[in-house]
This record gives structure tokens, C-alpha cells and sequence, in this order.
């Protein structure tokens, strides 16, 4: 996971941090409909939609509800 201190970190060394966004290997890059993942942090997979970064809201799921998420999707069940 590469972590970076944040932009929005002041001098005082803040608790700040960015982290590096992956987009969707199906997004053609005409901002279509697609979400951004935050890949790496133990546990967690933060996820944007493309169209509202940098600065838009996050969802945060845990690890697994996102594992069963994706097999689902590429199984055909969801």
C-alpha cells in the first residue's frame, strides 16, 4: 500500500493521510460509470465513484463483504 502525508496536512505534521486510488480496468476514461478502489489497507477496501474524485465521499467495506461482493458480480449472481 503506498501511503503519502496528505496535502491537506498542515506543517504541524497532522494525522492526514492519502491513499493511492485504482481505477476500474472497465472504465474508458470518458468518465463513465465507475468506482475507484483504495487496494491495500488490512481489513478494509475504501471505494469512490470515478466521477467524484478526487475530493467526493468514500464508502469503506470490510475486506471480506467486498471479497463476496466481487465474486459475486464476476459469478453472474449478482
Amino acid at each position: 500500500m503506498l501511503w503519502r502525508k496528505s496535502s491537506y496536512s498542515g506543517s504541524n505534521a497532522g494525522n492526514c493521510l492519502e491513499v493511492a486510488w485504482v481505477k476500474s480496468s472497465y472504465s474508458q476514461g470518458n468518465g463513465g460509470d465507475c468506482v475507484e478502489i483504495a487496494p491495500g489497507i488490512p481489513a478494509f477496501v475504501p471505494v469512490r465513484d470515478s466521477k467524484a474524485a478526487p475530493h467526493g465521499p468514500a464508502v469503506v467495506f470490510p475486506a471480506t463483504a467486498w471479497g463476496a461482493f466481487v465474486r459475486g458480480v464476476k459469478g453472474g449472481t449478482l
